[in-house]
């Protein structure tokens, strides 16, 4: 396994990241205890997660996996760098969600009794809050970082003017302020690279790419179709996108076939190389899956391989950072 430090951190982290969306929704618990012990096996030590994921509204069902798996001990929490999310809705109540600064402290509480830990190394916001003002959301997040109870915080879904304006309040009260955005990012959704990317390495935030097959999409959907497989591509929104984007997919599992390679693992080295990124989330729903992402590791995109993906795939206008991506 390769490790990296989180955005301008200190502390090291797996060159992938677990994703556990899965866990409780299509992956019980037994199965998603042995996938975390698999990940530990293969170096893998940066888990993700959020309080919302599981599938029942305000029971955050996932973290209560995470957390009876942690309470086995041997280790398990020392080894691994857990990140958990805040601001979605837990409750019916007005203040049961968002970034208040009373949300913020109640959720991270909730998140350590969940989880079965003392802290959490990544508390990241969700989403941005147009209602709260950073004042209010750093103090919340100063707090608990006084307390030994979140040692960094980080951001998803946030807009490059986000990181900035987040940034510049955080530097005013002397804070660390992100250490990591999480976003969408891949080689179908590539807008991040005008702004977002440009900002997060601006500040020092490590890029954590999550939905990096886009929805399964680039991990060879037509061949799995085919073989009969390939169940989240036949149906929703995935399927409306496989309609639309088919010629190009086609041409790229040609390519990964004629490099040699699985598509999943090709759209997760092509992140891998990607100025900013820290680790793409995985997020298998079996160790099988999980065994397999590890393929992306041995992946030798070459600049000529580099320039036939930016062909299938081009960035947004003429590539790179605003505005020169569609200015002079």
């Amino acid at each position: 396994m390769e490790y990296t430090n989180l955005g301008r951190t200190g502390l090291s982290v797996s060159r992938l990241c677990l994703g556990t969306m899965n866990f409780g929704p299509h992956t019980s618990e037994p199965d998603s205890f042995t996938v975390m012990d698999r990940a530990l096996e293969h170096g893998i030590n940066f888990f993700d997660t959020a309080n919302v994921y599981g599938g029942k509204a305000g029971e955050g069902v996932t973290e209560q996996i995470i957390g009876r798996w942690i309470a086995q001990g041997g280790g398990r929490r020392e080894k691994v760098v857990l990140a958990t999310k805040v601001y979605g809705r837990m409750g019916d109540w007005p203040n049961e969600r968002g970034l208040s600064a009373r949300h913020i402290v109640r959720s991270a509480e909730d998140s350590l009794r969940r989880l079965q830990t003392d802290w959490i190394d990544l508390l990241q916001m969700h989403h941005i809050s147009r209602e709260t003002p950073w004042e209010e959301i750093w103090q919340a997040m100063q707090t608990l970082v006084d307390q030994g109870k979140v040692l960094y915080v980080g951001s998803s879904n946030f807009a490059g003017w986000h990181l900035a304006q987040a940034q510049e309040t955080a530097s005013a009260r002397h804070f660390l302020g992100l250490v990591s955005e999480q976003c969408l990012y891949n080689l179908l959704t590539r807008h991040v690279e005008l702004e977002l990317v440009p900002a997060a390495q601006r500040y020092g935030i490590g890029i954590i790419p999550w939905s990096p097959l886009h929805g399964g999409l680039l991990g060879g959907a037509i061949r799995k179709i085919a073989e009969g497989g390939a169940a989240r591509a036949k149906s929703g929104r995935a399927a409306d996108s496989l309609a639309e984007h088919r010629a190009t997919i086609e041409a790229y599992e040609k390519l990964a076939a004629d490099l040699g390679y699985d598509p999943a693992n090709v759209a997760l080295a092509w992140l891998l190389s990607r100025p900013g990124v820290t680790a793409p989330i995985i997020g298998p729903r079996t160790a099988e899956q999980l065994d397999a992402s590890l393929g992306a590791l041995d992946v030798v995109l070459t600049d000529d391989v580099l320039t036939q993906l930016d062909e299938l795939f081009p960035p947004v206008g003429n590539g790179g950072p605003a505005p020169e991506a569609w200015a002079w």
